[in-house]
């Protein structure tokens, strides 16, 4: 089964369809060269440090490297990139923020076995959202071309909201793509790395972003210490968690706006009725509030 791709000029909100019907889509070339030769040349003294995993399903044959907005000026970019935060934005379209879930550069080194199969929701204490909820929207950045040899991704298109027992009988394809595409996938999906058979390393930037009021699988306030966070710009610090993940969740103290207290300020946090627009039972709840406040 061959996997569809987009050209990085498609309508977000059609890969973000795409990606709601299948699990997954491609969009190719997004970013250039330069720019992933930047972010290779930034993270491989981070990489060639790591550890290689611990267990089959980590990899014994492949190396994990976080923290890259603190590390690697680069991936910024990558973050904040508008095809991949256009896509998000549709997709997780349902909730009053959405924020930074992981950073990490997926190094699948020569003789890593294939990984077991899995859902990345399962994160989440393997809770049961329903199969109409998506909580997160990742992102696989190749950082080297993705072939078949070297363990591009396996996929099971269209396995999001089915069982383990009826998607194990699905029809599966790897996601090879050029460097500098990106690979979308929801967090129902069955999908794994696979086996690399060939005599290079396979590279991945895998950012994933996640509903905002679920706790971040990479805990970005100390992934990024307050003294570098402090320098970048306020929306990818929204970006990174220094927002309200919802109504109530996430200020500061006595109810200060998380980004006004790593800046210094005292502003206080939005009320209910700031982020009622985004949530209909919400919008129902201040309609007998008289006076809704700043």
């Amino acid at each position: 089964m061959a996997l569809s791709h987009f050209p990085p000029t498609a309508d977000p909100a059609e890969v973000s369809n795409h990606l709601r019907r299948f699990g997954y889509a491609i969009v190719d070339d997004v970013a250039d060269s330069a720019t992933m030769d930047r972010l290779e040349a930034e993270a491989v003294p981070f990489i060639e440090a790591s550890d290689a995993g611990r267990d089959e399903y980590d990899g014994r044959y492949t190396r994990r490297t976080g923290a890259l907005v603190a590390r690697c000026p680069t991936a910024r970019d990558l973050v904040m990139d508008p095809v991949a935060v256009g896509v998000v934005s549709q997709f997780l379209s349902h909730v009053s923020a959405v924020q930074l879930h992981l950073t990490q550069i997926i190094s699948v080194e020569p003789g890593e076995t294939r990984q077991k199969l899995h859902r990345d929701e399962m994160a989440f204490d393997f809770f049961p959202f329903g199969t109409d909820y998506h909580v997160q929207c990742n992102t696989m950045w190749a950082l080297t071309d993705f072939t078949a040899e070297n363990g591009a991704t396996h996929i099971l298109a269209g396995t999001s909201g089915i069982d383990d027992e009826q998607a194990l009988r699905m029809p599966e394809a790897q996601a090879e793509m050029r460097r500098g595409s990106v690979l979308f996938y929801d967090g129902k999906v069955l999908h794994g790395a696979g086996a690399n058979t060939s005599d290079g390393v396979r590279r991945g930037v895998n950012i994933t972003y996640a509903v905002g009021w679920v706790r971040q699988e990479e805990n970005q306030y100390l992934a990024c210490p307050p003294e570098i966070a402090r320098t970048l710009d306020d929306d990818l610090l929204r970006m990174m968690g220094y927002t309200q993940g919802a109504f109530a969740l996430g200020y500061v103290g006595d109810q200060t706006d998380p980004l006004a207290a790593l800046r210094g300020s005292t502003a206080k946090a939005k009320t209910i009725g700031a982020v009622a627009e985004f949530n209909e039972d919400a919008r129902q709840f201040v309609t007998d509030i008289g006076d809704l406040g700043g």
